[in-house]
């Protein structure tokens, strides 16, 4: 054994507490080399304790300490085995340890039976314990903590490693006394809990000798270990006896790294071990037991490898594999060997692409799984080498397998020669030689070699192509399978035309034409790869070619009812249908999307399939969402809401916490559409908050590309917020949320996303310019308009071309006020009869409703420059056309914002014209929004509707109402000062003031 002195060196210990925090950080190999290294002395005591006599017996521990008493002797350390050891010999032997310890350089204890936790106190159980011994613990059972302070006095290094966390093994009321006059502790409900003793050294005296302490348990802390099958080794032992013996030449931190993972992956995620530990210096030990050789020497160091990226991975990618493998019934070993062959730099960051590259993978080895007993040989070799790879991928080991496929492979091409000695012979041999191939292209596809994988089914069809019909085609289908993902990955569109050709020519094999169950998956399964061309294109031919196949296979699966597949393909038109949509002005292709999405979930029932059953719920979401932005009314926001919130009650953030982050920030979404449409503040600030609980789980460095989303999402918020105060700190808040996002959504990797945050922003520029009337702020979100629009063009994105044009035309009709320049206005109007060429009443009502509002503000402004009657006129014909939509009940801010502006229009005609027929108008019109900006909820727009019935008093006396018409609008005045006073608007104040006063004068001359 050898230390490695790290005195000089600066060290970082690991965040995360689910899995082996590492002993020390590695250190660059020069520095390795440059360090002084010395051989240690190390003695160790092994315990295990199996036969116990009052409480239940643990048939494995002693097992344990045998073996790893050989493997500790082999290590090099004096060690010392005992067994079913009593409190008054447990304790002898403890302390003839520790003696014998003085003057090593490392103890090691490893103990292997029953402990307890109690009042921060872990204690080792002897056989002979039984409850009475809990009412004088010190004395009966054995503290670890006094063990570990008398060693620590004597040895540099101290290592106790305990099997002992299993489930309490006296009754669940029992308490521990420490004296029989100490207080009582209840028993921890499972498991160890961290050894008191083990502290960091960071602030220990120069002159304290020793170099740490490690404590290693068998489970976290307060989670009982597994024994593991009778007469064999815990699952902790097991990981210990297979990855100590790689302690040559690598460091002990990493070996247990290496343990962690092991248990992890032997106990399908229910155990995984944990240490605290203080070490100084880096550990080695400088002789191990024999390596494995041959096969299983190639495994084992690939598998060593991988346990080390397992223990890299971040818990939501973990929790995601542990999910598919729960669900699609496959070895977490080989999931996880699956992500380390393809990269952990190309590990996909957002959860729905992992969820895809999981769900794919899981699948090809259920089928690798399915067909290892229909694969026969008569070469023995190759019979080895087959199954040495079924070995290496259940183990994780994916290059290996595929390695010893390729020699398999090699076995096959070097003896094809000898297949034509007869034609049965001819027969079993192409047969068994197609075999090889697609093994072959299994092992390649599960490091997402599509391309050799296509390559390989279809030398495997070729081979079994005339000699067996089933093998010809799955072949070929997986030859198919095969080129869509690569095609799909890539983007090639040749492979997914190459994959069309390859599911036609399966539909040429049945026979007749029959459009039974076969044509009918076959025929979807060609539809997807139309969908995913059709995605690429801007024309639409291809993904309604798709829908037509999804209809026409709908029918097939009803006919024959396989509602499994039904669902599939019912769930695959939605997706189409919800695409094609999207692209069109009009929402039928939605409502068909959502038709699609209910009949789903009427075949994905939630006690049978829970998950798949949230799944749909939040699918049918995002389609009412979709389907809600063509609409004038909440209905469909409504329902998009509530299925979010069914979809959360599977999806949990104990359970599936990426899933739960996904749907919470669609339902964020909905919240903010919604409050904005209602004047709802609460709403808004629930989907803030959802935002924000979602950006818990979708971190930065783990998913930044949901993390982009979910903050481009709460900017959204945070400018809803914003509408019901006069402060800016809200909206500076929102632009840097969006300012975030286009850190990660450039227009090269991801436009549609830098369009809609470009998009958004600029209206965050629009409301703080017109808040601090600051022209440059304007001009901003003029520039951030027309960016997006780089993007948004009118062929490709009708609706967003649209919207892009609409938001331009409110920011130039600000800009046009606050730089006094009436040209602004002008081209306001142009913005804004761009975007009613795409939005139309029938199809887009709401859109179309606001941009006949904002023209009709738009033509108000621009009349006072003209002093043109008709141009008012055409202002109040638009605002009425408006109102036909907006509704109090729907829209209530937007309908008092078009009354308010048809008052306003009326009053300055009625100016131009020199005539009050239009006062009663207008005040019914100023007096209407009252119902919606009230004094409590908006008091700045309720002051300016004061000011408003003040100007439309103050003209009644004008035209001949005398003195109480004059009062009136003092009074109305003295209210809108109030207003903006409470409101925290105080730039209108003056000019309310400069009125009251020619109002005082009008009326003194009277």
């Amino acid at each position: 054994m050898t230390f490695v002195d790290t005195s000089k060196l600066r060290l970082f210990r690991r965040a995360r507490v689910t899995l082996f925090v590492a002993m020390l950080v590695s250190v660059a190999a020069s520095m390795l080399q440059a360090a002084e290294a010395k051989d240690l002395k190390g003695v160790a005591l092994i315990i295990g304790q199996s036969q116990y006599e009052h409480i239940a017996a643990l048939p494995n521990p002693a097992n344990d300490a045998r073996d790893m008493a050989k493997m500790l002797t082999d290590l090099g350390f004096d060690a010392r085995n005992v067994s079913d050891r009593d409190a008054a010999k447990l304790k002898r032997d403890l302390e003839r340890f520790t003696e014998d310890a003085e003057g090593a350089d490392v103890a090691l204890i490893y103990y292997s039976g029953h402990g307890i936790e109690a009042g921060g106190e872990n204690y080792l159980v002897p056989v002979d314990a039984d409850v009475s011994s809990l009412k004088d613990a010190d004395q009966e059972l054995v503290p670890i903590s006094a063990v570990m302070d008398e060693l620590k006095k004597t040895v540099p290094v101290t290592i106790m490693l305990l099997d002992a966390c299993r489930t309490n093994p006296f009754p669940s009321d029992a308490v521990v006394r420490r004296a029989p006059t100490a207080s009582a502790e209840p028993i921890g409900a499972g498991g160890l809990e961290p050894v008191r003793g083990a502290k960091a050294l960071g602030n220990a005296p120069a002159a304290d000798a020793s170099l740490g302490t490690v404590i290693g348990f068998a489970a976290e802390p307060g989670r009982p270990a597994l024994d593991g099958a009778a007469g064999e080794n815990s699952p902790y032992a097991a990981a210990l006896l297979r990855h100590l013996a790689a302690m040559k030449g690598t460091e002990f931190g990493s070996v247990m790294r290496m343990v962690t993972e092991e248990v992890y992956l032997d106990t399908k995620a229910k155990q995984r071990p944990w240490v605290n530990e203080s070490l100084r210096r880096l550990l080695y030990f400088g002789v191990a037991p024999p390596e494995p050789t041959g096969d299983d020497g190639l495994i084992t160091g690939e598998r060593r490898q991988l346990l080390l990226t397992i223990s890299d991975l971040p818990d939501p990618k973990r929790a995601q594999v542990e999910l598919a493998s729960l669900q699609e019934g496959v070895p977490l070993d080989a999931l996880y060997g699956v992500l380390r062959a393809l990269g952990t730099e190309k590990i996909p960051e957002d959860p729905a692409d992992l969820r895809k590259v999981l769900d794919a993978q899981a699948e090809r080895l259920k089928k690798m799984m399915s067909e290892r007993a229909a694969l026969r040989t008569d070469d023995p070799e190759i019979k080895r080498l087959v199954a040495s790879a079924d070995k290496a991928i259940g183990q994780g080991a994916i290059a290996t397998a595929r390695k010893f496929l390729d020699d398999a492979v090699g076995r096959v091409e070097a003896t094809n020669d000898a297949v034509d000695q007869a034609e049965e012979l001819i027969k079993q041999k192409r047969i068994a030689d197609a075999a090889i191939y697609a093994k072959r292209a299994d092992a390649s596809a599960l490091v997402f070699d599509y391309k050799s994988a296509a390559n390989d089914y279809a030398k495997a069809f070729s081979l079994a192509e005339k000699w067996d019909d089933k093998l010809r085609w799955n072949y070929k289908n997986q030859e198919a399978e095969a080129l869509n993902s690569y095609g799909y990955a890539t983007g090639d569109l040749d492979a997914l035309r190459h994959a069309i050709e390859a599911y036609r020519a399966i539909l040429n094999f049945i026979p007749n034409g029959e459009q039974n169950r076969d044509w009918a998956i076959t025929r979807n399964n060609m539809a997807v790869v139309l969908q995913n061309i059709g995605e690429r294109e801007t024309e639409t031919a291809h993904l309604e070619e798709a829908a037509q196949i999804f209809r026409d296979s709908l029918a097939v699966f009803e006919h024959v009812k396989d509602d499994l597949n039904w669902a599939a393909a019912q769930n695959n038109l939605g997706n189409v249908l919800l695409k094609i949509g999207e692209r069109e002005s009009d929402p039928k292709r939605l409502n068909e999307a959502v038709a699609a999405m209910r009949a789903t979930l009427e075949k994905r029932p939630r006690d049978k399939v829970p998950l798949d059953w949230a799944s749909s719920q939040n699918n049918l979401g995002l389609a009412l969402y979709a389907l809600s932005e063509r609409e004038p009314g909440g209905e469909h926001l409504a329902q998009a809401e509530a299925a979010y919130r069914l979809a959360l009650e599977e999806y949990t953030r104990q359970k599936t916490p990426v899933e739960w982050a996904m749907v919470e920030n669609n339902l964020g979404n909905t919240l903010v559409t919604l409050g904005i449409q209602l004047n709802d503040k609460a709403r808004i600030n629930e989907a803030a908050d959802a935002f924000r609980a979602a950006l818990e789980v979708r971190t930065r460095d783990t998913f930044p590309v949901s993390w982009a989303t979910s903050r481009l999402n709460l900017g959204n918020a945070l400018s809803g917020v914003a509408r019901f105060d006069m402060g800016t700190g809200t909206l500076e808040e929102a632009a840097a949320a969006y300012d975030d996002a286009l850190t990660v959504f450039t227009r090269q990797r991801f436009p549609m996303d830098w369009a809609s945050a470009q998009n958004n922003l600029g209206s965050i520029y629009q409301t703080l310019g017109q808040r601090t009337r600051d022209a440059s702020r304007l001009e901003q979100s003029v520039a951030a308009f027309q960016a997006a629009r780089q993007v948004y063009v009118r062929r490709k994105f009708p609706l967003d071309w649209a919207m892009s044009y609409y938001n331009l035309g409110n920011t130039l009709q600000l800009l046009g006020g606050v730089t006094d320049k009436p040209e602004y206005y002008d081209e306001a109007v142009d913005a804004y009869r761009n975007a009613l060429r795409e939005y139309k009443r029938e199809t887009n009502p709401r859109q179309w409703a606001l941009t006949q509002a904002g023209l009709g503000s738009t033509l108000h402004w621009l009349s006072m420059s003209n002093a043109g009657p008709a141009t008012l006129r055409d202002s109040i014909a638009a605002r009425r056309a408006a109102l036909e939509v907006l509704t109090i009940e729907t829209a209530p801010v937007d309908w008092a914002n078009a009354q308010n502006g048809i008052g306003m229009s009326l009053l300055n005609l009625g100016n131009i014209e020199r005539t009050g027929k239009y006062l009663d108008e207008a005040e019914a019109a100023f007096t209407a929004t009252l119902k919606v900006f009230t004094r409590e909820s908006q008091p700045m727009q309720w002051a300016f509707e004061q000011n408003n019935l003040g100007d439309i008093h103050w003209n009644r006396a004008s035209y001949g109402g005398g003195k109480p018409e004059y009062l009136k609008a003092i009074a109305f005045f003295e209210n809108a000062k109030q207003g903006f006073t409470e409101a925290g608007y105080t730039i209108p104040i003056p000019l309310t003031d400069q009125k009251i006063d020619l109002v005082k004068q009008q009326l003194a001359k009277k």
